[in-house]
């Protein structure tokens, strides 16, 4: 019933750095800007999802809430929105797989920008049964306004989104027989603990487990995102030029990708490039 994700919220301490930051990053203008219900958000739509970032606004319960999870960092991701179909028949599934879903609320939202409207449905599963990570659905009624390249080798979209658990059995029951998204690899190594793919639309929900020492058995985390690039040396040039920190680039664990890992200028949230080889014409 997930047809894919359809977008990450980012919590930002500044909005206006924030969307300065994302737009050097993505080389990518916002597509989506509003402010109300105790916050600002900037939305930046590519061509397989949307980042909302979003940054606490007045003083508010929303907005003192916002702070708190924010704590002393710069950004924090916060929350997953898988994209639905049909709401009504998601919400019935949520409801027997006993994720204890809110009722299905109608919502409207309007750029400042152009005037716009968009309109959409949706639910949150139980935090406490999502095991920590804020899980939202939403199916909408119109699509939303891409965002417009605004230099050379930009970001086209999100490749994963990794989320890492210390318990990879309840999170495989979360993600796969729950939520129903397929489970396409699950592989062990010495050096870096479990990983699991979930297909999600033509992105992948990465599941990673790094056995940590004390390590909270109960709460998973959201902890980064891979964005997808055509040409990884080109994008890497203009960063640089930008003035961002960035790892030379490196062959990703997957046959036919290669990455590299931007250090500064994503509002502290863990952030790599990749880019895949184009598959051999048969």
């Amino acid at each position: 019933m997930i047809t894919g994700l359809d977008h990450v919220v980012a919590l930002v301490r500044d909005i206006g750095a924030a969307k300065a930051a994302y737009q050097t990053l993505l080389g990518r203008a916002p597509a989506w800007q509003n402010s109300g219900e105790g916050a600002d958000r900037v939305l930046f739509t590519l061509e397989n999802m949307t980042i909302e970032l979003m940054a606490p606004s007045g003083f508010t319960a929303t907005a003192d809430r916002m702070r708190a999870l924010l704590d002393d960092h710069e950004g924090v991701l916060a929350s997953l929105c898988f994209r639905v179909a049909d709401m009504g028949k998601m919400h019935r599934r949520l409801d027997r797989v006993a994720l204890k879903p809110d009722p299905v609320a109608e919502v409207e939202s309007s750029d400042d920008a152009s005037g716009a409207v968009l309109h959409w449905k949706r639910t949150r599963a139980a935090t406490e049964l999502t095991r920590g990570v804020r899980i939202f659905f939403l199916e909408l009624a119109e699509e939303r306004p891409k965002s417009v390249a605004t230099d050379a080798a930009p970001v086209d979209g999100l490749d994963h989104v990794v989320i890492t658990t210390e318990d990879s059995d309840r999170a495989a029951a979360l993600y796969g027989a729950r939520l129903g998204l397929d489970l396409a690899l699950d592989r062990s190594h010495h050096d870096w603990g479990q990983l699991m793919f979930f297909r999600c639309g033509d992105l992948i929900v990465e599941v990673v487990r790094r056995p940590v020492a004390g390590g909270d058995l109960q709460h998973d985390r959201l902890w980064g995102l891979s964005w997808r690039v055509a040409d990884i040396d080109a994008t890497r040039a203009r960063l640089i030029a930008a003035g961002l920190d960035v790892s030379e680039v490196r062959n990703g664990r997957k046959p036919g990708t290669r990455i590299m890992t931007v250090r500064s200028g994503t509002c502290g949230i863990q952030t790599v490039l990749l880019e895949r080889s184009p598959k051999p014409v048969e």
